[in-house]
């Protein structure tokens, strides 16, 4: 038996000595503030704890080690520590996702015990063993700092917090979530939950030629083994092509690593992995198509029977394409590839279902229920009616939690056991199974006449979109649509084909392939300048898109804020001796000729409560609180009175939270909805309106895809606009980033500033460190700390510019500005390293060592 104090209290424990102290807080005693983000790889620092006066990572933490201990989790710190560091954790923005959240106030919480006067930069070297996804750390380190002054007894100036459009109001349920009391679903727990675990495949492409589950139903424990065979309904889903089975089903081949050939559930976790490891699968192993270059040839095997690996080829072509380049002055021709990124969210997959009469409950982190539902609908061959799925705020999306994982297993787990059950995937399983960034190949050259004036422009492109076609489509004609950047070329040859591997699929993420092909535009920009001796600020503007201008696409544009951006940056890139400069532009709207649309209800559920209920992930990005904002400042109806509501019941089917486009369309539909609830509030108070419902609606119905036959393109229904200057040190290290981004309307200050820097802080990584290398179908690491996402104490300053140029469709002219954050960031550091050392950089990411 082990003795030790938690929380102030003794407690007595009696079982296995080996186990994790974090899945024993978790998982016997449902403390969850503690966080599991990298399944015991203690290397992002969520589940931060206190032991013995010193912050440790209880995923690393035996409870062997724990005899006469004295420990402490957040739940268990002094109130008055944990109040006022989550207040300011909500008030200084420092809480996106708030997966980290926790684990950071841990981490403050030693500092102040070592160190209670600690400077910024103590602070910032106390939080570095922990990983923030979001943030790019910069209001953690302001919560911080401020917590640490009002706790020393310093007077602090009173913050701004009002709730109308463009405040700084905290996000929703902040302070909750920075204390860890606000669930995520692997913090949700039943009664009578049973467990789910996995079987993978072991090889990217092999014919499945028998599965023995024997050894796994033998366990004690086990409930059900699940294969292919007991699906009742559609095997095969997708986001747009209906190609990924569900389950793998023997005499089948598969298609990648994170294929799945069955499922276990059984009474814990433990017992299901174990069990699933004992599930015996015999193949026949088949050479994987790995390289793109080779999947485009005739001769290729096909990644899928009777289909062409090439899954679709995107092209636009307008004006004398090869008459200006045969007048040009200069040309910059290269190739230029960028890497497969894994997003990294902190929260891996997890999925709760229950049974739900004659249907069934899911508890989902889904970028997008609707979805969710009508594919689990159809795997469990029920009416969509019958499928239930309440969104359940995650802790990090970025476009990686779009197509559907764990969500379908744990709905099929319960339909068929008729209980509980709950499946969550460990660190290796996630970096395993969900889609990633495209890898991109891309052939570019772009022409200038003798002023600087561009005059045509060529690509070709070539996107890994893996074993299934997820929004592959989609990522590569954002890549065709945006290959101009933030810039008027009169003269177009543009094609991007996307191609089928048995590499993990790559599908939706933050930028979606636009900061892809502005790497490769921005760094032939800087190129032209070199030959022909062109000013690097200059030519951009000269070439900057402006009201009337027109994209690759034919898309004429309006509420263009570039040229404001290229200004407020010009003075610090001017003066800098080594800067990089980048623009770029992001699409608010899938568009692409697919409906833009949200309906929102508004009910009046007693005097002091008033939900809005709409479609829409909440994921870190504040699109709740930028609801609450809207419904307050069309109605003056108090935030504190506000829930918001994610759940299918609604019956507002909603599209995937993508595109930049949640704040646009929820935002435009809850306008609607407000004017008949403000004119009733002109005569009649709140409490008279009690019963009251009120609805909304916003559609995008005119956009069309790029290279459409029609005289005025419209691809999209908004684009957001940005400059971005990287700037380096005597030492060729990044010392500021300077972010210039025209948002519309800048619906809430502090919100912006953190998405920019976070957006930055991810794009950083994609230019200098971030990568997921594979090898014969294979990553070359499974380790998280091999992602290679830079801490908090390898930051520079980052300076946001908020510019204000209205967009005639967003809600009061606001545009998205969830994805363009990253867009230039790569491109401007590339042009800085150039600029530093004369060296050209064509591939990403640019420095291969992690410790440089």
């Amino acid at each position: 038996m082990i003795r030790f104090n938690l929380n102030g209290k003794t407690v007595e424990y009696n079982g296995d000595i080996n186990r994790s102290l974090l899945e024993y807080l978790r998982n016997d005693l449902h403390l969850t503030a503690a966080k599991d983000g990298c399944s015991g790889q203690g290397v992002c620092g969520a589940c931060s704890v206190e032991v013995n006066g010193s912050i440790k990572m209880a995923c690393r933490i035996k409870m062997s080690d724990l005899s006469e201990a004295i420990v402490y989790t957040l739940e268990g710190l002094p109130n008055n520590f944990r109040e006022i560091l989550a207040h300011h954790f909500a008030t200084q923005g420092a809480v996106q996702c708030g997966f980290c959240s926790p684990g950071m106030i841990m981490r403050a919480r030693g500092l102040w015990l070592s160190n209670p006067k600690a400077t910024r930069s103590d602070i910032i070297r106390a939080i570095a063993p922990n990983l923030c996804r979001c943030t790019g750390y910069v209001k953690i380190i302001d919560a911080i700092q401020h917590a640490f002054a009002e706790l020393n007894g310093q007077a602090l100036p009173k913050n701004n917090t009002g709730a109308r459009i463009g405040e700084r109001y905290p996000k929703y349920q902040a302070k909750e979530t920075a204390l860890g009391q606000r669930p995520f679903v692997d913090d949700m727990f039943v009664d009578g939950m049973l467990y789910g675990a996995l079987k993978f495949s072991d090889h990217p492409r092999a014919k499945v030629l028998k599965i023995d589950t024997s050894k796994a139903l033998s366990v004690q424990g086990v409930v059900k083994v699940i294969t292919a065979t007991d699906i009742p309904g559609e095997r095969y889903i997708g986001l747009i092509f209906q190609d990924w089975p569900v389950m793998v089903a023997q005499g089948e081949v598969t298609h990648y690593i994170g294929d799945v050939i069955a499922g276990v559930v059984a009474t814990s976790e433990d017992i299901a992995r174990y069990a699933a490891s004992l599930i015996e699968v015999e193949y026949e192993v088949l050479e994987p198509v790995t390289d793109i270059h080779q999947a485009i040839k005739p001769d290729s095997p096909q990644v899928h029977p009777n289909r062409s690996n090439v899954l679709e080829t995107c092209t636009i072509r307008f004006g004398e394409v090869d008459k200006a380049f045969a007048e040009a002055a200069y040309v910059s021709s290269d190739i230029y590839e960028t890497q497969r990124i894994e997003h990294a969210f902190l929260e891996t997959e997890a999925a709760l279902a229950l049974p739900n009469g004659d249907g069934i409950k899911v508890f989902s982190q889904g970028q997008g229920v609707y979805v969710d539902r009508k594919q689990i609908a159809k795997i469990l061959n029920l009416p969509e009616s019958k499928v239930n799925v309440v969104q359940v705020q995650n802790g990090g999306g970025f476009g990686g939690k779009e197509d559907l994982t764990v969500q379908g297993h744990a709905a099929l787990m319960s339909y068929i056991t008729q209980m509980p059950v709950k499946v969550h995937l460990t660190r290796d399983e996630s970096i395993r199974m969900h889609p990633k960034r495209h890898p991109v190949w891309m052939k570019m050259s772009l022409a200038c006449n003798s002023e600087g004036k561009f005059t045509a422009l060529k690509l070709e492109a070539i996107g890994d979109t893996g074993a299934y076609a997820s929004v592959g489509t989609k990522v590569m004609e954002r890549v065709v649509g945006h290959a101009t950047g933030g810039y008027t070329v009169p003269a177009v040859d543009i094609s991007a084909k996307t191609v089928y591997t048995n590499n993990i699929p790559c599908g939706a993420m933050r930028g979606f392939g636009v900061p892809q092909v502005t790497f490769a535009i921005e760094s032939c920009i800087d190129d032209l300048c070199r030959q022909g001796g062109f000013d690097r600020w200059q030519i951009r503007y000269d070439n900057a898109l402006e009201e009337g201008a027109k994209t690759a696409t034919g898309q004429e544009l309006h509420g263009v804020g570039l040229k404001k951006t290229l200004i407020a940056v010009k003075e610090q890139f001017k003066s800098a001796k080594y800067a990089g400069i980048a623009c770029g532009l992001k699409n608010t709207g899938v568009g692409n000729g697919m409906v833009d649309d949200s309906e929102v209800i508004i009910k009046v559920v007693s005097p002091t409560r008033v939900e809005i209920h709409h479609g829409w992930t909440e994921m870190g990005q504040g699109v709740h609180t930028m609801a609450i904002q809207t419904l307050h400042h069309e109605t003056g109806i108090e935030p504190s009175c506000i829930e918001v509501i994610v759940d299918t019941d609604a019956e507002i089917p909603t599209g995937m939270t993508t595109s930049s486009r949640a704040t646009a369309l929820v935002a435009n539909a809850l306008i609607n909805a407000s004017r008949p609830l403000r004119e009733d509030l002109k005569t009649a108070k709140l409490e008279k309106l009690v019963g009251r419902v009120y609805r909304g609606k916003f559609v995008c119905d005119w956009t069309c895809k790029p290279g459409a036959k029609t005289d005025k393109p419209v691809i999209h229904f908004a684009y957001g606009y940005a400059t971005q200057v990287a700037i380096l040190n005597e030492q060729g290290k990044l010392s500021k980033i300077i972010a210039a981004h025209d948002a519309g309307k800048i619906m809430n200050q502090m919100l912006f500033e953190g998405q920019i820097e976070g957006a930055v802080h991810m794009g950083m990584g994609y230019a200098l460190t971030e990568d997921l290398p594979m090898e014969n179908g294979f990553p070359v690491s499974f380790k998280f700390k091999d992602i290679g996402i830079i801490r908090a104490n390898q930051m520079p300053e980052i300076e946001v510019i908020g510019i204000e140029e209205p967009d005639p469709i967003g809600p009061f002219g606001a545009k998205g500005i969830g994805e363009i954050g990253m867009v230039p960031t790569a491109a401007a550091i590339a042009n800085a390293l150039w600029t530093f050392d004369g060296v050209k950089r064509t591939r990403l990411p640019m420095m291969r060592s992690k410790s440089e």
